[in-house]
């Protein structure tokens, strides 16, 4: 899968919530995990049974306004709000943050403001913060990854994905040559 992702959570309180999320964001390839405002009690977080803080790093920023990512790195606010796009109508940046609101509760304004896009689960309700992280993270994997073609009908794809296609090889001054055989 091209580019990168981040997850992270505004407020979270549950340590079971933290370390489920922790979990999934390690199975899907995330390249950290952060928390903004957590409280104290996060750090325990001991369902992560894949020790993903072996694999992968956890930042903890105290608020909004600390939080930093890496340059060209998008934030992608998870919330439902009437301006989110629906989640299956986006387009993942190659280079994102997601960020998800805490249990019982929303993203602040101030976080909101700061996100390049606010996208939403489209449910009947509130799912869980762990989960709505998974399902975000699988429909990127879904969008960026390199699967075949779903078919019309019900079932498995008739056919591989297509393999991939190297460009010819340019040098920096613009000049190119053909691949050898």
């Amino acid at each position: 899968m091209r580019g990168y992702f981040a997850i992270g959570v505004e407020g979270i309180s549950k340590p079971m919530n933290l370390g489920n999320l922790m979990r999934s964001a390690h199975a899907f390839g995330a390249r950290f995990v952060f928390t903004i405002g957590a409280h104290y009690r996060v750090r325990e977080a001991k369902s992560d049974t894949a020790r993903s803080l072996e694999h992968m790093p956890l930042y903890h920023w105290p608020d909004a306004a600390a939080l930093r990512l890496p340059q060209g790195c998008r934030l992608v606010g998870v919330e439902l709000v009437d301006e989110a796009i629906d989640l299956p109508s986006f387009r993942h940046p190659l280079q994102a943050a997601y960020v998800l609101g805490p249990e019982r509760g929303v993203l602040s304004a101030t976080l909101l403001e700061r996100c390049d896009y606010v996208v939403k689960i489209p449910t009947a309700f509130c799912v869980n913060v762990a989960v709505a992280g998974a399902i975000v993270m699988y429909d990127r994997m879904r969008l960026l990854g390199r699967f075949a073609e779903r078919p019309v009908g019900e079932g498995g794809p008739a056919a591989p994905p297509a393999p991939h296609v190297h460009g010819e090889v340019r040098f920096r001054r613009g000049k190119t040559r053909q691949k050898s055989p």
